[in-house]
């Protein structure tokens, strides 16, 4: 089945309004119009809501394993991230309390890289609880971004080469396109696209990737 961006858009929307919003029973009508009228300036702002993030991307790919990483976590350096939902440039994440362990973690990050930074702020607005504050993570590109929010190839590609050539020094097999996309892609994505990046920008990851396996630096083709 062919990938729909628009219907992923649609339905990762929803399900972020779902878990994001309070509920009507929980709170006063106009708190609820607030906390929807911010989600949608922040997917105005940030792109659409998705499930994972491409194992290249700077909001997950600071840390030092071996094991790809597509979710924002504490090997990223990230601190105190509870009840929290994905958009393609940032994600807003709901922990009870001040948030402060969350700040102090992005503030206090290693990750530096000319093409990006990240950067947290507190929101004023109610999402996920009236007990918890919800903080929004940002990816602040340095390079403009498409009208569509997807990030263009000399972009995405330098970022998955920094992150997959290391590999080489202790690989013993190369994987192929298909065993690695959801990593390459983010989720949800079809077989060269996703909310990430054009089918255009897809393929010729795909075409790079494979030029790059058949050299043999990784080791014998996985079957």
């Amino acid at each position: 089945m062919a990938f729909r961006a628009d219907e992923a858009a649609r339905l990762c929307y929803e399900e972020a309004e779902n878990y994001l919003v309070p509920r009507a029973r929980d709170a006063d009508p106009k708190v609820r119009e607030a906390s929807k009228s911010a989600l949608r300036d922040i997917v105005d702002e940030l792109g659409p809501a998705i499930d994972t993030y491409p194992s290249w991307h700077p909001l997950v790919r600071n840390h030092d394993s071996r094991h790809p990483v597509n979710t924002p976590r504490a090997e990223c350096g990230y601190n105190g991230l509870d009840h929290t939902r994905y958009f393609v440039h940032g994600f807003i994440t709901c922990p009870y309390g001040d948030g402060e362990k969350v700040l102090e973690s992005v503030e206090k990050m290693t990750y530096s890289h000319h093409v990006a930074r990240i950067t947290a702020e507190r929101l004023n607005v109610q999402f996920y609880s009236s007990e918890a504050t919800p903080i929004l993570v940002k990816c602040e590109w340095r390079k403009t971004m498409p009208n569509d929010r997807t990030i263009p190839l000399n972009i995405a590609m330098p970022l998955l080469l920094e992150t997959e050539l290391p590999c080489w020094e202790w690989s013993q097999v190369a994987e192929t396109w298909e065993s690695m996309r959801s990593y390459f892609l983010g989720a949800p994505h079809g077989s060269r696209s996703s909310l990430f990046v054009s089918q255009e920008t897809g393929q010729a990851m795909k075409k790079i990737w494979e030029q790059l396996i058949f050299t043999g630096l990784f080791g014998p083709i996985k079957v």
